[in-house]
């Protein structure tokens, strides 16, 4: 179980200050950070260590990341706003 001290770290760790980065980082630690097991919990606090522009190019599918798990957690948020 997450704890709400957890939660509300997360939630603001995930504000960026850039609009296309919250819309999505947000949202996601609202929604779906809960329900995620340990290792993709660790994975996202380890995306939150990133640069937000390294993210923004991963979020824009300019690039990606170098880390394929990093990778994975990106395409993790994508698809949930981007179903296929």
């Amino acid at each position: 179980m997450v704890e709400q001290v957890e939660l509300n770290r997360l939630f603001w760790h995930s504000r960026r200050g850039m609009l296309e980065l919250d819309v999505l980082l947000v949202p996601f630690v609202k929604e779906v950070y809960a329900n995620l097991n340990d290792v993709d919990r660790a994975l996202y606090v380890r995306l939150l260590e990133c640069e937000d522009q390294d993210m923004f190019g991963w979020f824009m599918e300019r690039s990606e990341s170098d880390d394929p798990e990093l990778q994975r957690m990106v395409r993790m948020i994508l698809d949930r706003v981007q179903p296929k």
